[in-house]
């Protein structure tokens, strides 16, 4: 082919050809994906940032949490090879089906108390602190440490405690006949109380009362025994319960005076309940209280003082001295009791609400007067007298005489606050 030839088919293929892109156009579009690649990477970069934070917050927070709970576990325990099972949260609201009604056994001072049943078949009753409950953080450690220290047959047992979120629980055996109260206070059960079963549930509380005072590692002063706070189990053997307020004695004093009363009016005894003094005499003085309500089947309260015009244990002595003793006893025992045996309970809880602490029998002297036919006892002097019950508001109360009433789980305490004033 000519020159001139190759050279038209060469201007014809330059012509038919695109045309090449502009310089500014590639850069142009070159900028574009930088950009959009860029705001990409920033997005990705905030995201992870934001992440990280978060993370960090979570864990600083999981971690403050974790802390200020071994604080609490650590003021409300102190860590020892002795400590009580610490159950966790989740299995106790399984167990107690939530707290729900149903499994609502009753509610004291401190709070309701549920039955619950755990995951291995064992029956529980879970202790529920109450938010509104004076009970706070002492108490609540007071009675877990004294529990976990006192192993008896008359004792309720302890099974674990728990103390997370705002809830702080003590899990208990289950004890299916619940309180001595409500049996004894009540005209359709006390019949249900026969003699026999009497005599064994005053014997078995002094065995309980003996092995605090005297017998555990302990001297613990219990300073609130009532019919309320006594459990029976299944063959109606007792077991003293709540500790809340129990004290033990450091050292060898025989007394403490202190500027804080609590317990139960118609339990207390008169140096507790208008001097602040409490000893192991102080529960002598309840447990002779509880020994004549066991056998009359009438609670010592003010209900009985607003009837009466005096207290049960004042009907006891006058009856005692004019040789009427068979008119104290419950109606529902019917003749059916031994006289040698009450009249011998009936005796020794005279001793016991003895005005004078002093003269009062200790818990081992107790016991023994108690399983003895054959010891002589003494005379008991006077009870002390009360003239009237006068109520006042509890924020009126001086601070010597101020009380909480404490119950125990399974049952509700009705006596009112009241002030006594002797005579």
């Amino acid at each position: 082919m000519a020159p001139a030839g190759r050279l038209g088919v060469h201007r014809r293929l330059l012509a038919m050809a695109p045309a090449p892109a502009s310089d500014g156009a590639a850069h142009g579009s070159g900028s574009g994906s930088s950009s959009e690649a860029m705001r990409i990477m920033v997005g990705v970069l905030v995201t992870v940032i934001i992440c990280t934070l978060l993370y960090c917050v979570y864990c600083w927070r999981w971690r403050k949490r974790n802390a200020i709970r071994r604080s609490l576990l650590d003021s409300l325990w102190p860590r020892s090879s002795s400590d009580l099972p610490l159950m966790d949260l989740a299995s106790i609201l399984a167990a107690t089906d939530n707290f729900s009604k149903a499994n609502k056994l009753g509610e004291g001072g401190f709070g309701p108390v549920y039955r619950g049943v755990l995951s291995g078949g064992s029956e529980i009753a879970v202790k529920r602190l109450s938010a509104r409950s004076r009970q706070g953080a002492a108490e609540f450690r007071n009675e877990v440490e004294l529990i976990a220290k006192l192993q008896h047959r008359n004792l309720v047992r302890l099974l674990g405690w728990c103390a997370e979120r705002d809830e702080k629980l003590l899990v208990y055996e289950y004890l299916p006949n619940r309180s001595l109260d409500a049996f004894l206070f009540d005209p359709s059960k006390s019949a249900q109380l026969g003699w026999s079963t009497r005599h064994d549930v005053i014997r078995g509380i002094a065995r309980g009362l003996l092995y605090l005072h005297e017998d555990s590692l302990l001297k613990v002063v219990h300073r609130d025994l009532k019919a309320s706070n006594v459990l029976l189990d299944r063959k109606m053997s007792p077991k003293i319960s709540d500790f809340g307020m129990a004290k033990i004695f450091q050292d060898d004093s025989d007394a403490i005076n202190t500027g804080r009363v609590v317990g139960t009016y118609g339990y207390m005894a008169p140096e507790f309940a208008l001097e602040g003094v409490f000893s192991v005499k102080s529960d002598v003085f309840s447990f002779g209280v509880l020994v004549l309500e066991i056998l009359s089947g009438q609670r010592n309260g003010a209900l009985y003082l607003e009837e009466h015009q005096q207290s049960l244990i004042q009907d006891a002595w006058k009856l005692w001295t004019e040789d009427r003793a068979a008119e104290f006893m419950d109606l529902s025992l019917g003749r059916s009791y031994s006289k040698d045996e009450a009249w011998r309970c009936y005796h020794v809880g005279l001793l016991c609400v003895q005005e004078d602490p002093e003269v009062r029998p200790t818990m081992s002297n107790v016991l023994l007067m108690l399983i003895s036919d054959h010891m002589k006892l003494p005379e008991p002097a006077m009870p002390p007298l009360f003239t009237r019950l006068r109520k006042i508001p509890l924020s009126a109360m001086p601070l010597t005489t101020k009380t909480e009433s404490t119950t125990s789980p399974q049952s509700i305490n009705d006596v009112s606050i009241t002030m006594i004033e002797p005579r």
